[in-house]
């Protein structure tokens, strides 16, 4: 059943597939699954797997973050049968590699979060071109002119900003990079995006592994600066981080609020195209969090295995199906459930798996 058939039907057509979904009896054999990949995603890859094992006996699912360019490489390469990503694969993967898929299962978002001893509650506003200015080192001390200038009122130290970012091939890398890129014509020039980039040099700058990594090492660096998936939110504040209010493409200062990540997918999510590869970044509208992302299940729509290809889409339909309890599981990592007409096309791409 094709998408533009199911559009004006999607609700109902998730309760009938949800309860099929409950009533499948358990595969001939047992089954092993494999994942790798997004550390953004990982949080809530663990809870699906937890959830659905507990009640699918006969499938296992094993999962590891390592990184969204790990997981893109790895489902590519057949390493895994499902690659965890925050990144769409390129137009030349896509055309190498037709028999792959990009899928997404929900929508999530990027923090960008500092260490400033003494800042207080404040959440400081910060935009595109000045965080592209601190990551090529033109902007070195907190309290420039151009930091200042949007946070007016509020006492900033005079000391290095530390810039943190990820050492492995990261989908947030590749989220950020895209939010300075479609901001700052010099960063596009220069630089660019990727889930791997030239980095400038700038003295005194970090890089680590990881959500938890990069998190770990902000914590451990005062006056440092990085950007952390939101799934990690409960460890950000844990850890007493703050967290920036960035501009919009409409000029707002957001913070990501189920709201203002809902606001920038409803802006961009009726433009998905059938392969849903799309970005979602500096999405126009008002109340539209610029950070934001669709979290990708990246798999070969060409299984060796029919008793695998049959476990994959069983659970790929249980992990994105807009039911109440699915909800529950991505509320807990700050994530959306993905808009009706996306998860038709989401359907349809994991139908496609055989």
């Amino acid at each position: 059943m094709r998408a533009d058939r199911l559009t004006s039907a999607a609700p109902t057509l998730a309760a009938a597939l949800i309860v099929g979904l409950l009533a499948v009896p358990a595969l001939a054999d047992d089954i092993k699954l494999t994942e790798t990949g997004s550390t953004l995603l990982y949080p809530l890859f663990n809870v699906w797997v937890s959830e659905y094992t507990r009640t699918h006996p006969g499938v296992t699912i094993s999962t590891a973050g390592t990184g969204s360019g790990a997981g893109l490489d790895q489902a590519l390469s057949g390493g895994v049968q499902i690659g965890a990503s925050d990144a769409y694969m390129s137009d030349q993967q896509a055309r190498r590699n037709p028999q792959i898929v990009n899928i997404p299962m929900a929508i999530s978002a990027l923090t960008v979060n500092y260490n400033i001893p003494g800042l207080g509650s404040d959440n400081l506003k910060l935009d595109g071109p000045t965080l592209s200015d601190i990551y090529t080192g033109k902007v070195k001390m907190w309290d420039d002119g151009e930091i200042t200038g949007l946070n007016p009122g509020v006492k900033l130290p005079h000391q290095t900003i530390i810039p943190v970012r990820r050492s492995d091939a990261s989908g947030d890398t590749f989220v950020f990079t895209q939010y300075l890129a479609f901001s700052t014509p010099s960063w596009e020039d220069n630089v660019g995006y990727g889930t791997t980039v030239n980095w400038p040099a700038v003295a005194g700058s970090v890089t680590a592994e990881g959500n938890d990594g990069v998190l770990k090492s902000v914590q451990q660096t005062p006056y440092s600066l990085t950007y952390i998936g939101v799934s990690y939110h409960a460890d950000v504040d844990k850890a007493g981080l703050g967290t920036a209010a960035l501009k919009s493409y409409s000029g707002e200062f957001l913070l990501p609020t189920p709201d203002s990540i809902a606001a920038a997918a409803a802006s961009l999510g009726p433009r998905t195209p059938v392969d849903e590869r799309l970005t979602l970044v500096n999405a126009p509208g008002a109340n539209a969090y610029p950070l934001v992302n669709y979290e990708y299940a990246i798999v070969s729509t060409k299984q060796v295995n029919p008793d695998v290809a049959t476990a994959m889409r069983r659970f790929l339909h249980w992990a994105s199906a807009p039911d109440e309890t699915n909800q529950k599981y991505l509320d807990d990592a700050h994530f959306i459930a993905l808009p009706p007409h996306v998860w038709v096309l989401t359907y349809d791409q994991i139908e496609a798996i055989r």
